[in-house]
């Protein structure tokens, strides 16, 4: 509650804003900080996990556009993952220079309480919940299940159809083409095939044209005036077969295994609560139900490891020269509260009854900061309150 004079010049009280303009001050510090902190860390591990894919451009000759879309693809879940730590990262960051710089200190001296002080990174952990929320339950698992299709038909069905002029391409590990040239109308010139999918009838087949074509399992070339050529292992003798028209398979998967099995990871949280009895067996059933309770829970973990910061800077005493231990120890506590989660979501996977854990691992460290923090000040509000209705 503040005084402000009335017209008569009678002080009249009235509310505390809500939102005041230091609020909005430091919010505004920690939510571009925020948004630099997690661009810069997704782009670093963008880039790290990407070169697992650079492969596909060198060797089956895909696009850099087709790359980037793959790739790209993966951007949802980097930022589901870092964004609870680079919201600890920034409170901690944000708050601490506001100490250092004396700010907090002013504060402090005009009468602002610890849950005062923290509204801005409180506001700015429940805007990372519900970010979190939003990419755990929607988009993440839509974005994984395009990379896994979109990665299943580059291996098996789109590098078929990238067949380079004068080039040995590497269709799979068993299987290579060498086409001399194209026409425009896209006929093969000059086709050599080394097949070795059947380990026991290693075959080399040469054509004079071809084109590609829809087989039953995926892409095909229809082979015209070629022959195949193939080493009897018993024997040793080279058996030479012509023909005039023949096909061979150009997919990378053996027949029987072109199929793509879901994981966990992209499915919907109601696929993962209410999983089909053709998909949930005996062995897969935890890892259905620790992945939904890790999506529920793991947005909550923005919050507490924003209340383990506030609870590193808003206590303890001040020192000039700024002090190292505090935020080393939070440091430290949010390190091994990541491993913590680790442990117990491989647990859990064993057995579902140890499924509490998970939620308490995520949410039990914020309420316990919490009422470290704001603890003494509620209990001498109830006083106050107490001392008022005896008086």
């Amino acid at each position: 509650m503040v005084r402000r004079p009335s017209q008569d010049n009678r002080f009249v009280t009235m509310p505390r804003p809500v939102v005041t303009r230091l609020d909005r001050y430091v919010f505004r510090q920690l939510l571009t900080a925020l948004v630099a902190a997690t661009s810069a860390l997704v782009a670093l591990i963008w880039l790290t996990q990407s070169l697992r894919f650079v492969e596909l451009v060198v060797n089956r000759g895909l696009s850099l556009w087709v790359f980037l879309q793959l790739t790209g693809l993966l951007i949802p879940n980097f930022v589901a993952v870092i964004l609870p730590i680079t919201t600890f990262v920034v409170v901690l960051f944000v708050y601490g220079r506001l100490a250092g710089d004396r700010e907090l200190t002013v504060m402090r001296a005009a009468g602002m309480s610890p849950l005062a002080l923290s509204r801005p990174a409180l506001s700015l952990a429940v805007l990372s919940v519900v970010c979190c929320f939003v990419l755990n339950l929607a988009i993440v698992p839509s974005s994984y299940a395009a990379f896994r299709e979109y990665q299943f038909e580059i291996r098996n069905r789109i590098a078929a159809f990238l067949l380079q002029e004068g080039v040995f391409t590497p269709v799979s590990d068993d299987l290579t083409v060498y086409v001399r040239s194209r026409d425009v109308d896209g006929t093969l010139r000059g086709i050599l095939v080394e097949d070795g999918r059947q380990k026991n009838s290693r075959a080399t087949i040469l054509a004079e044209r071809g084109r590609l074509i829809n087989g039953p399992n995926g892409p095909a070339v229809l082979l015209e005036n070629g022959s195949r050529e193939e080493v009897d292992r018993t024997t040793g003798r080279l058996n030479v077969l012509t023909f005039t028209q023949n096909s061979v398979d150009l997919t990378q998967t053996a027949k029987g295994d072109d199929v793509r099995y879901r994981d966990a990871n992209e499915m919907s949280l109601a696929e993962l609560l209410h999983p089909e009895s053709s998909a949930l067996n005996a062995r897969d059933a935890g890892k259905f139900f620790v992945e939904a309770a890790r999506r529920l829970s793991a947005p909550l973990t923005a919050a507490s490891f924003a209340m383990v910061a506030l609870l590193s800077v808003l206590t303890g005493t001040f020192r000039r020269h700024g002090n190292v231990l505090r935020p080393l120890t939070a440091v430290l506590t949010v390190v091994a509260l990541l491993a913590l989660q680790l442990a117990v979501a491989n647990l859990a996977a064993r057995s579902t009854a140890l499924l509490p854990l998970i939620w308490a691992v995520a949410a039990g460290p914020g309420l316990i900061c919490a009422w470290l923090l704001y603890g003494p000040q509620l209990n001498s509000i109830g006083i106050d309150r107490r001392m008022v209705r005896a008086g």
